[in-house]
Parts: C-alpha cells; sequence; structure tokens
C-alpha cells in the first residue's frame, strides 16, 4: 500500500477566465501574418453558426473532411512566437473536446474549444508580466498560487523541468514554458489535485491507495 501526502489542503480551483485574449497563440490557420488557407469543407455551417468561427473551422479542415484531426489542430494552432503546439497538448485538448469519441473535431466541439483557448490565453498574459512570450517559474508558482495550488518549491521546480523549453542557442522559442504547455501543465496539476481529493475522504491531506489505484491516477492525467 502506498501512503502519500499533499502538501496543501486546498485543493484549488483552476479555471481560465483572467482578462481579455491576447497575442499569445493565433486563430486556426493563421501562419507569419497571413490569412489562414481558404479550404472549404464542402458543407454549409450549421444553423446559427458564427460567420468568423465556420471560417476558421473551414481552414484548419485541410482535408475537407467536416470533421478536424489532431494532427490538422496541430498545424493550425501556434505559439506567441509561431511554434506549433506540442503533440501531447493537442492530444489533452483533442480527448477534453471530442465528447462523442470520434476521434476528431466537429464544428460545435471547435468553438468550445476555440473558446477554452481564448480564455487561456487571458490567462496567460495575465501571468506573464515581463511580456516574455513565456511564463518562468515565479510567474508559475503565482498562476497555481492563483489557482489555489499552494505546491513545495520542489514540486514547482519539478514542474518548470518538466514544460519548460530548452534554451535555444538560435531560432527557437524563448526559454520557460510557452503558452501551450503553461495550459497542459495547469491541467495535469487540476487533474492529479482533483483525484487525490476524491480519495482523501476526510481532507486530512493523506490518502492509502493501492498499486493499481496509483497507476491509473497517475496515467489517466493527460
Amino acid at each position: 500500500m502506498l501512503g502519500r501526502q499533499h502538501q496543501s489542503f486546498n485543493y484549488g480551483t483552476a479555471a481560465p477566465g483572467y482578462g481579455s485574449a491576447p497575442n499569445y497563440g493565433q486563430a486556426p490557420g493563421y501562419g507569419y501574418g497571413g490569412q489562414p488557407a481558404r479550404h472549404h469543407s464542402h458543407r454549409g455551417p450549421p444553423p446559427g453558426a458564427d460567420p468568423q468561427l465556420w471560417t476558421w473551422f473551414s481552414s484548419v479542415d485541410a482535408d475537407r473532411s467536416g470533421s478536424i484531426s489532431a494532427t490538422e489542430l496541430q498545424a493550425a494552432l501556434v505559439n506567441g512566437d509561431w511554434s506549433n503546439f506540442d503533440l501531447d497538448t493537442v492530444k489533452m485538448l483533442m480527448s477534453i473536446f471530442d465528447t462523442d469519441r470520434s476521434g476528431t473535431i466537429g464544428f460545435n466541439e471547435f468553438a468550445g474549444l476555440w473558446k477554452y483557448i481564448s480564455d487561456w490565453q487571458g490567462v496567460f498574459r495575465h501571468f506573464d508580466v515581463d511580456r516574455s512570450g513565456s511564463i518562468d517559474g515565479h510567474e508559475l508558482a503565482n498562476a497555481l498560487r492563483s489557482f489555489g495550488y499552494n505546491l513545495t518549491p520542489q514540486i514547482l521546480s519539478l514542474l518548470e523541468q518538466k514544460y519548460a523549453t530548452p534554451v535555444s542557442t538560435g531560432y527557437g522559442p524563448p526559454p520557460g514554458i510557452t503558452f501551450d504547455r503553461f495550459v497542459r501543465a495547469c491541467v495535469v496539476v487540476k487533474t492529479l489535485s482533483e483525484s487525490f481529493q476524491r480519495m482523501d475522504t476526510d481532507r486530512d491531506g493523506w490518502i492509502t491507495i493501492n498499486y493499481e489505484q496509483f497507476m491509473n491516477i497517475v496515467l489517466s492525467a493527460p
């Protein structure tokens, strides 16, 4: 049996919602300052669909199938430094918004995903206080603390090491945690904390679990 201690008994409420969407991340399909490629699906927009959102959806739907695959989504989503979202973050987003478990994202699912990304852009801008385009360890700690996650310096250091981009000697993303990895780091902390909270029924910061339960918690994280 495994005993495990949680540093803070406040399990937090991480949720996007700070400010408006900044220039971190771009509309799907946008490249280096250009307009999205005009790949229109053979299907028309659903009744009442936002025309601009439908245009973006059609641009991302490169094969005109009427739905978006993980590969198409990754090709469309970029950070503020024009680097594409990493595949693990794309898969996490797909798992959240592919509500019918088809393996692709339809228009209605895409609308929810796009709002989610826009909300997180506001969070990222709020905590990127030096406007570097990435989140450093201090900014990450402030963000998680504002969500109610008072993690130890050791855990914060592990998070930064896991999600930060290595320093580049030439062209590449800025050092620190890029927008896509910041979202994933916050979602992972939220998911693991909620899993722990469900098992910490007496709220004393300790749980007793077996090996299979432990592996299930870890492998279920994004």
